[in-house]
């Protein structure tokens, strides 16, 4: 765990030696790292915001020989996929882990009822907020396929969203990343990105937004 908070916070400084060691394979480990973290629902904790801001911030650095556009379209290619095959696990398995002895304790038949009328109402606002939070965004997918949320309408929202995430953070990355302020105070502007990436559910208490969030913590 202590290694994992050090990569997240100095990831700048992972990525250069990872550049420097992988080359052009980076493209292709950055590419899994942000589709397993939405794709496989037991990793929840691997970067994403803060991996997509420092990405795009080397890509703007000519010394990497880094293409944007590259990262660009794997970015997208890796959160679309990701959630994807999120939701095909929890179309295929969802129902029988509310009854496996360890996993029935954490997704019980009401949460998913809970959910379900949930995504119902509310699906389209909830795939797209996911998609910002940390560990709600791998988790979203899951739900709303064990919710019988039709696959069509969580695709096109899915894609809205995922476009979104991938412009926001790639472009902020390219465009501020090498700022002398930001890159002397890198780890603090991590840091930044994942309190502002978790205000939404700050907002979960109040209860015009805590409808639309609560069903999936």
């Amino acid at each position: 765990m202590t290694q994992l908070i050090d990569f997240v916070l100095h990831v700048d400084d992972h990525l250069v030696t990872l550049v420097n060691t992988f080359g052009g394979w980076t493209y292709g480990i950055l590419f899994l790292i942000i589709f397993i973290e939405t794709g496989a629902v037991i990793l929840p904790f691997l970067p994403g915001d803060s991996l997509l801001f420092a990405a795009a911030a080397l890509a703007a650095n000519p010394d990497y020989h880094l293409n944007i556009w590259l990262f660009v379209i794997l970015f997208l290619l890796a959160a679309i996929g990701g959630d994807s095959l999120n939701f095909l696990i929890g179309r295929k398995v969802g129902m029988a882990l509310t009854k496996h002895r360890f996993f029935g304790r954490f997704i019980s038949q009401q949460n998913l009822t809970n959910a379900r009328q949930f995504f119902e109402k509310h699906g389209p606002i909830a795939i797209f907020l996911a998609r910002f939070m940390p560990i709600i965004r791998t988790f979203a997918p899951f739900v709303a396929a064990t919710s019988n949320y039709h696959y069509q309408s969580f695709l096109k929202y899915n894609v809205v969203a995922g476009i979104a995430w991938v412009v926001l953070c790639c472009g902020g990355g390219f465009f501020f990343g090498n700022i002398a302020f930001v890159k002397a105070h890198f780890s603090m502007v991590v840091i930044g990105i994942i309190l502002v990436s978790l205000i939404p559910l700050s907002l979960a208490s109040s209860k015009v937004v805590g409808k639309w969030i609560n069903p999936l913590i």
